[in-house]
């Protein structure tokens, strides 16, 4: 579900959007954030605020305030305004993604959350910003590393012949699935295992994948660790070596203590046979 909450449209204000529009197409549930959104930051719901939630009342929606801010700034303005509403939701960032995609447009190594863990990013079309990243990790550049990309779509930039089962994995992956590719190009030479090929996964997770957006190229995602040791489960596991060692650590998904498990991985060889590497 949470795939689908990306933006496809870009409007100049929640009060321009066509709501009569949404509820004909059988939308029923909205989300807002408060400042910069609805009011300026900080400021109490005003007339137009409640006039307009109203108007969605009367149409039948119902909808939910989604703020970064805390309980005694968003309760009493979804109160004025009759709405539900989620406190210090850990959105992200916009300074993070900036930060972040300046960091590898000039060349640097980011720590950053993916589909399944924390990983060490950066350019993957630039071949010294990749070399940086098995510096960190103390591996050979012999062993290949995987990408990070936002959309099926640019799967075929980077990929010369994509088999069409290929299309059909992505769709119906439930989970983090990660394809290797043969025939790999526009990416970093040493980026690539030594038949040319390349592991590439569609993100669905929020912060990865609109990283990817902003980025507009694909992103190295390998594990933060020196290699030979144990992938860190979360944020609280990553040495600070691996910390230390990168120009960029997203300020993001830190204080999570669960254990993602890592993706599937499959190969895709000629004709499109299908190798399990990992489940």
């Amino acid at each position: 579900m949470f795939r689908s909450f990306f933006p496809d449209e870009y409007l100049d204000s929640a009060y321009v959007i066509d709501y009569e529009k949404l509820y004909r197409e059988g939308y029923r549930g909205l989300l807002f954030d408060i400042d910069n959104t609805i009011v300026p930051h900080g400021a109490p719901a005003d007339d137009r605020a409640k006039k307009l939630f109203e108007k969605l009342r009367a149409l039948g929606f119902r909808y939910c305030f989604v703020s970064n801010n805390q309980k005694p700034r968003v309760e009493p303005f979804a109160k004025a305004v009759e709405g539900n509403f989620i406190e210090n939701a850990h959105k992200p960032a916009v300074k993070n993604y900036k930060k972040a995609c300046q960091v590898m447009s000039e060349g640097g190594v980011i720590l950053y959350p993916t589909d399944t863990i924390w990983g060490i990013g950066c350019d993957a079309t630039n071949e010294e910003a990749v070399r940086r990243v098995y510096e960190i990790k103390q591996r050979s550049d012999s062993k290949a590393m995987l990408v990070l990309v936002d959309s099926p779509v640019k799967v075929d930039f980077y990929v010369q012949d994509v088999p069409e089962v290929a299309w059909d994995l992505i769709e119906l992956a439930d989970k983090p699935l990660t394809i290797i590719y043969s025939g790999a190009r526009n990416l970093a030479p040493n980026l690539l295992a030594e038949d040319g090929s390349v592991g590439i996964r569609v993100t669905g997770e929020a912060f990865s994948k609109r990283l990817c957006q902003q980025f507009r190229k694909a992103i190295v995602s390998t594990s933060a660790n020196v290699s030979g040791q144990p992938s860190p489960g979360n944020f609280s596991e990553i040495s600070e070596d691996i910390k230390s060692a990168v120009d960029y650590i997203v300020g993001y998904r830190q204080e999570e203590t669960g254990r993602p498990k890592p993706s599937s991985i499959i190969k895709l060889g000629k004709g499109g046979v299908i190798k399990i590497i990992r489940e």
